[in-house]
């Protein structure tokens, strides 16, 4: 009995071990990455989680996404977030809310760059993701805004997805009532996106 006892014990123990040794990816962005208004099963921390647990990497998803984030935000943060053990990997989608808010170009790039080099300060692999400006912010502030993120992936050599929303913005089916936030379908399709270019780079 006492025998029993004690194997349970500490094979407990191990499982406990295995939880708190894992891995972590960091998902650091804004509401487009948040689960904004979706039930936590269906938001991208759980399904991206399960997929690239299907394709037999043992990672654990955690969310420091924050709904209304700017990059200054974010800078402002990215110490305290990543004082959490065990994070490998951040998937960085920062500048939505810049855009919306009308914030020049260059102080988002220099915002984002801050985040990118106190995470490499970490030895923490980044993946970026950009943002796509629509072309009502006219040409100038289009272009500028667009190239902020392919710009900074290739200043610090970077894994990169050039738009999180491929093959989901505008489209009815793939978004909330707002036209803005990816629905279920479309987190599906955002969980796709990470998956294929955080897969090369896992270990």
């Amino acid at each position: 009995m006492f025998k029993h006892f004690f194997i349970t014990l500490i094979l407990c123990c191990l499982v406990s071990f295995n939880a708190f040794s894992l891995e972590k990816i960091l998902l650091y962005g804004d509401s487009l990455m948040s689960g904004y208004k979706l039930d936590k099963k269906n938001s991208l921390t759980i399904k991206l989680s399960k997929q690239i647990n299907k394709l037999g990497y043992n990672y654990k998803i955690i969310n420091g996404s924050v709904p209304g984030e700017t990059s200054f935000g974010g800078l402002n943060r990215i110490k305290w977030t990543l004082s959490e053990k065990n994070i490998s990997h951040v998937v960085l989608c920062l500048g939505a809310n810049d855009m919306l808010r009308g914030i020049k170009p260059k102080e988002t790039s220099k915002n984002l760059e801050q985040i990118i080099k106190i995470i490499n300060k970490k030895n923490i692999k980044i993946i970026l993701a950009g943002i796509i400006a629509p072309t009502s912010y006219g040409k100038k502030y289009k272009d500028n805004f667009d190239t902020i993120f392919s710009n900074l992936a290739n200043k610090f050599n970077l894994p990169f997805i050039p738009f999180l929303l491929k093959d989901v913005a505008l489209n009815p089916e793939l978004n909330l009532s707002d036209g803005i936030h990816p629905n279920e379908k479309g987190v599906d399709i955002i969980s796709n996106t990470i998956t294929s270019k955080l897969i090369p780079n896992l270990n």
